[in-house]
């Protein structure tokens, strides 16, 4: 009896991988979350907003991403740069699609960033996962600091808007944008992600004082 039914107990292999694609959740290759690919910084490294210029700022995107386990890839700042010649945030971080670190899609492309994307104070999250408080919350956190304007260029002028090109922790100016996409109205700067208003001052306190702590959007190219 035994040999007359141990064919039927026989699975093929294709059978076994099936039932085992079951077993683990029936992922398919290539669906599974998305690497970490764009974050908001957990912290100042203490200076406000000199960060030893682009190079210092950049280096401090690379440090928290690798301190998460993310460090494989080239992350950059967020920021621009005026003077001759200047330098545009929306030119340095590469093409998209870019995932926060649950791997939830904020923008497919650089068009899509500085468009209609997915920003928002629930979706823009630290390199450790974790949200960054806002308006309305215990302490206002939501200023980050760009130095650009809506299209994510230089800003034109001899204004100070970049803190002296992200190298002031004193007197100077920097704009930026609300990460939780909220302000005292409803117009377009009040939403904007990246470029609302002008710092009162470089410093950490000058920083605070519009409801900011020093932060900035890290981007991997």
């Amino acid at each position: 009896m035994a040999r007359r039914h141990t064919g039927s107990l026989v699975l093929s292999l294709a059978a076994v991988a099936a039932i085992a694609g079951c077993g683990s959740g029936g992922l398919v290759p290539g669906t599974g979350p998305k690497p970490m690919s764009f974050f908001v910084t957990s912290a100042n490294p203490g200076q406000g907003a000199n960060f030893g210029g682009l190079s210092g700022a950049d280096n401090y995107c690379q440090s928290l991403a690798a301190k998460v386990g993310a460090g494989g890839r080239t992350w950059r700042a967020y920021l621009s740069t005026t003077g001759s010649p200047g330098v545009n945030a929306r030119d340095r971080i590469g093409k998209g699609p870019w995932y926060n670190a649950k791997g939830v899609l904020v923008a497919s492309s650089v068009d899509e960033l500085h468009g209609v994307n997915m920003l928002n104070k629930v979706s823009v999250l630290t390199e450790s996962g974790q949200t960054i408080m806002g308006r309305g919350d215990a302490t206002n956190m939501h200023d980050i600091l760009t130095g650009s304007s809506p299209d994510g260029r230089a800003v034109p002028g001899d204004k100070d808007t970049t803190c002296g090109n992200w190298t002031k922790s004193g007197d100077g100016s920097a704009i930026v944008g609300h990460h939780d996409r909220t302000g005292l109205d409803e117009s377009a700067p009040a939403k904007s992600w990246n470029s609302s208003h002008a710092t009162q001052g470089c410093g950490m306190e000058a920083l605070k004082k519009t409801g900011g702590a020093g932060l900035l959007y890290c981007f991997a190219q």
